[in-house]
């Protein structure tokens, strides 16, 4: 059984974010993928995924299998295994039709714009994530809000926000928008990249949103690990 956010909380959701990329996990930071290297700093003294799961202990886990993403290898075994160790696991592997959906127990699936295509209506299940840099959703260049208008006609089981360019930056987010981004979609909604203080995640949370993907903040302390771990800010 999956246990959907704030199931136990009245507040927002707290996710962690891991990536891996060639078996193991990296720090990911403004998209640009060539360049990460193993996370193995802040909380964790280790980059093996199962094992950094369970130094850190997540209530709830978003995982970007960076190989599948970028077609050059699967981590689908290593997915199925880190996500019995959460309440929940969102899963983005790069989904490039309806029929690549992971199968799996706590297995959310996301559908990433990055890799999806342009036709959305070909999805009914799971979480699409709305990839950004720049400003623009990638890869079609459209405005983030008129595809939360366009997500809200179909059968999805909420959104992400997913700003790649401020990805383990540590850069904060621009709060302008938040409010007409929540207001565009009424189904559950995430944000990711960029999160850095306890102040964003207020932020996030007053204008609406139901969860937060949250890393860098943590291992470098300006989220407190405890928060992640009860999966909420309440």
């Amino acid at each position: 059984m999956i246990v959907f956010a704030n199931s136990d909380c009245v507040g927002m959701d707290l996710i962690l974010a891991m990536d891996l990329q060639h078996g193991v996990v990296v720090q990911g930071k403004a998209g640009n993928r060539a360049g990460y290297l193993p996370l193995d700093w802040g909380l964790s003294h280790t980059a093996e995924p199962l094992r950094y799961i369970a130094e850190i202990n997540p209530k709830y886990l978003y995982i970007a299998d960076l190989d599948r993403i970028e077609k050059t290898g699967s981590h689908d075994d290593i997915i199925r295994a880190c996500a019995q160790r959460v309440a929940c696991c969102y899963v983005d592997r790069g989904i490039r039709t309806p029929n690549e959906y992971l199968k799996g127990d706590h297995i959310v699936n996301v559908i990433g714009t990055e890799t999806c295509g342009d036709d959305l209506s070909r999805y009914r299940d799971g979480f699409l994530s709305i990839d950004i840099k720049h400003g623009k959703v990638i890869p079609s260049g459209r405005i983030p809000i008129d595809v939360l208008v366009e997500a809200e006609r179909l059968g999805f089981e909420g959104c992400i926000i997913l700003n790649l360019g401020a990805v383990g930056t540590r850069s904060g987010i621009d709060a302008t928008g938040l409010c007409i981004l929540r207001s565009a979609y009424t189904g559950k909604l995430l944000y990711g990249g960029g999160v850095s203080t306890i102040d964003d995640l207020q932020q996030l949370a007053r204008a609406g949103f139901d969860g937060a993907i949250i890393a860098t903040a943590v291992h470098s302390g300006t989220v407190p690990l405890a928060l992640l771990q009860e999966g909420c800010m309440c």
